[in-house]
């Protein structure tokens, strides 16, 4: 894989769920399993989905600034979130970074209870790619 979609696939990551930071989004607080699958036409084989999980407290399912899957390793982003829409139980947002390369994107999430299915679509300059989230609450955090 090329370096600048190994960027973008970080980039992704980080901010898969950046859209929820402009306000709290129709999530609870707990352990959270979120898978994260990436297709970009042109790839010679599709790279296999991605999961983590993450622990949501109750301060931060209430806190839209925090609640970004994990971040990227790479902290020298400069991607901004913009246009963020929260109607009923879907988010929408646009999303442009300059560094470490210059992308732009749409997402969407729609929450279900304690699932949700998202979609974020970036252009940058290697191409296009489609980021695919899958999230699942699995009970309250373990401390």
């Amino acid at each position: 894989m090329t370096r600048s979609l190994v960027v973008a696939s970080l980039v992704a990551g980080t901010f898969a769920s950046a859209a929820l930071l402009a306000q709290a989004p129709p999530r609870r607080d707990g352990n959270w399993q979120i898978t994260m699958e990436m297709e970009m036409p042109g790839m010679p084989m599709k790279m296999a989905p991605h999961t983590i999980t993450q622990c949501i407290t109750p301060e931060q399912a209430e806190n839209p600034n925090t609640a970004v899957p994990s971040g990227s390793p790479d902290k020298n982003n400069d991607c901004k979130v913009s246009d963020y829409k929260l109607e009923g139980n879907k988010v929408t947002w646009t999303l442009a970074c300059t560094t470490p390369q210059a992308v732009t994107g749409t997402g969407e999430i729609v929450y279900s209870g304690d699932t949700y299915d998202g979609w974020m679509k970036m252009k940058m300059q290697a191409g296009e790619m489609t980021m695919k989230y899958k999230g699942k609450r699995l009970g309250d955090c373990v401390k």
